[in-house]
């Protein structure tokens, strides 16, 4: 799981919340940090926080992996080590004020879009089936 949060405050709940699952959780502040996460690991998910003073860098985020996900799949005998490559799924979560920003967040790739509410309120359960979907 990598993770885009507006301030520091909601980095440390969502990965105090993974660690606390058993979640790997590393944070993304740019695009290339992001790059960097898609070079070094196998991420099966991204978090973002749409509440960042740089509204475009969270739609980047989303739009990257967005076109990670339409990249074809690695078979085994291209990278026997590393196996193909799963999809990587995109939550985006906003005060449920920004719902133009909200809806940039889906017609930029994000799989889901909550609001901050729903997304505090249930955020072990989301943390966890990100994890496995």
């Amino acid at each position: 799981l990598v993770y885009s949060a507006s301030d520091l405050a909601w980095g440390v709940r969502v990965k105090s919340t993974a660690e606390a699952l058993g979640l790997p959780a590393r944070p993304v502040r740019t695009l290339q940090m992001l790059e960097d996460r898609l070079a070094d690991s196998p991420v099966r998910a991204l978090v973002v926080d749409l509440d960042h003073e740089d509204q475009e860098l969270s739609l980047g985020l989303i739009r990257r992996v967005a076109r990670e996900n339409t990249r074809p799949t690695a078979s085994k005998a291209d990278n026997p080590a590393d196996g193909p490559r799963a999809r990587i799924r995109i939550l985006a979560f906003s005060p449920h004020v920004h719902r133009e920003l909200m809806q940039s967040a889906r017609d930029a790739g994000a799989d889901e879009v909550l609001t901050r509410g729903a997304f505090s309120a249930n955020l072990p359960e989301i943390l966890l089936k990100l994890s496995v979907d």
